[in-house]
């Protein structure tokens, strides 16, 4: 076989499974609360600040309460503000609650609802809260609002986004993700069964300061 023969075979040759394999991988798309990370950003300067300046100046058994004031305050401020988001990628959704992690495969999600809050329920029915996706009523009337002048502007003959409907902030997110949850659903990546795990890096400290807060208010 001649060479121009031989180049035009490979060249239309079937790729290979390396090859079909070689997919552009992207990163994780990540869901936060921008309110909530600035909320526990503060709480834990206030934090720090009172609770350093007891352990230092403080005296008598006001060092030993102020940590463990800040040993179980701390990690429970972290959990309710900082540590909240929410990770999705083409495979799946990834949950990080206050106390708890939820990987959710894109085939196991059942649905993802919006009411008064954001939630996504698997295909067993069980329901999972995003806390990094809160709903914000305020802001769904101040998009209803914009939808409306959208709509009176097209009937004046102006150009407008009343084809585009016009969502909250938090809303738009979960359109994104269903959307993203509906294409992805039954690629073979996508499949598998949820699972859960407790966040044991912010339960044990909070439970330790606890029980220490405890045994000295008992001692007096």
């Amino acid at each position: 076989m001649s060479e121009p023969d031989r180049a035009s075979e490979e060249q239309g040759a079937t790729p290979t499974a390396d090859t079909q394999s070689a997919k552009p991988v992207y990163k994780d798309r990540v869901y936060r609360s921008p309110a909530g990370l600035v909320g526990g950003v503060m709480l834990l300067g206030i934090f720090g600040w009172l609770g350093g300046d007891a352990v230092v100046s403080g005296e008598g058994r006001t060092p030993w309460l102020a940590l463990a004031v800040l040993l179980c305050a701390v990690p429970v401020v972290v959990a309710f503000s900082v540590r909240p988001a929410v990770f999705a990628n083409d495979d799946r959704l990834r949950v990080r609650n206050p106390f708890r992690v939820i990987e959710l495969p894109w085939a196991s999600v059942a649905s993802l609802r919006s009411g008064f809050s954001n939630e996504v329920i698997d295909e067993s029915g069980t329901k999972y809260q995003l806390w990094a996706i809160p709903v914000s009523l305020r802001a769904r009337k101040k998009a209803a609002r914009r939808q409306a002048r959208e709509a009176r502007g097209d009937s004046s003959g102006r150009t407008s986004l009343v084809d585009q409907p016009v969502r909250a902030e938090g809303d738009q997110v979960m359109a994104d993700l269903r959307d993203l949850c509906e294409a992805r659903a039954k690629a073979a990546g996508s499949q598998g069964e949820p699972s859960v795990r407790w966040a044991w890096e912010i339960m044990g400290p909070a439970v330790a300061g606890s029980v220490l807060l405890a045994v000295l208010i008992a001692l007096g």
